[in-house]
């Protein structure tokens, strides 16, 4: 997948602060919700099919983590008798994951559509340590998931 960012950078002793313009956890917005009967439900809907599926949902419930993945047809069903928050992330364009339902929202079944704002990269919370003058680095993150990442000048 193509992806772009654009923003800016400050740089704090050896530390390169990247601050894009995208704001993160935006990347899908919520067309419906309503309470029903039993479980959750989320269907996601975009023109291109193709991006309505592996999309990863964070069930949480009590402490435990519950992770599924869209269907073929976007969507995903589970059977939680109860739920305190549901987070999302495509699997495609990983980025900070945009946050569904909290504790004060007892719904659900919802219907989310995706953003533009997927192609972009956020950048939140990537800092980059100057090490020399030919060689940047930095920890492990939700869009660069290596350990030990360095940048070499060639």
């Amino acid at each position: 997948m193509d992806r772009n960012a654009t923003g800016t950078f400050s740089i704090e002793g050896n530390t390169v602060k990247l601050k894009s313009d995208k704001e993160a956890g935006k990347d899908f917005t919520i067309n419906s919700q309503s309470k029903q009967a039993n479980g959750y439900t989320l269907l996601f809907t975009h023109p291109n099919k193709y991006l309505t599926k592996n999309i990863l949902c964070v069930f949480i419930a009590d402490g435990k983590e519950q992770e599924v993945y869209s269907d073929s047809n976007g969507e995903v069903r589970v059977d939680l008798k109860h739920c305190d928050t549901i987070y999302v992330q495509h699997s495609l364009y990983p980025d900070i994951v945009t946050i569904i339902k909290d504790k004060t929202n007892d719904n659900n079944r919802f219907t989310l559509s995706l953003n533009p704002s997927l192609e972009q990269v956020s950048f939140k919370g990537i800092d980059l340590t100057i090490e020399s003058d030919k060689v940047l680095s930095c920890l492990s993150n939700y869009f660069m998931p290596m350990p030990d990442i360095k940048f070499v000048k060639q």
